[in-house]
């Protein structure tokens, strides 16, 4: 299921930040620690996730009204931690880093965390 997620991933839109980018700017956040919460970039990444994550749920939705099946299946409250986040993110393989946006490290975290079953 995991790479069908990595096959699947669209170019990054134009405005959408890249995984590159996000992993530049998160991986110094993380060793941080909670002095990250004072950081610009801390604004910048939440809001990217934020977005991704918006966007991935109305994608999930209309497939469940269409009777598809999603590409992630979350419990009714649920979320991800940093460190998942992360992961998904080092998950896209380097040479697609730069053409792969945000909402395709984050689809990648919550199919690893919210497999979908059957």
């Amino acid at each position: 299921m995991l790479a069908l997620a990595v096959a699947a991933m669209p170019l990054a839109a134009a405005d959408a930040m890249n995984v590159a980018t996000f992993l530049e700017k998160g991986e110094p956040l993380m060793k941080k620690g909670a002095f990250a919460l004072f950081s610009s970039d801390f604004k910048l990444l939440k809001r990217e996730i934020e977005q991704a994550s918006a966007q991935l749920r109305t994608e999930r939705l209309a497939a469940e009204k269409a009777g598809r099946k999603p590409s992630y299946c979350p419990p009714a409250k649920s979320g991800l931690s940093p460190e998942e986040i992360m992961a998904g993110m080092r998950a896209v393989p380097v040479t697609q880093r730069q053409r792969a946006d945000v909402k395709d490290g984050l689809r990648i975290a919550l199919v690893r965390k919210f497999p979908c079953g059957g």
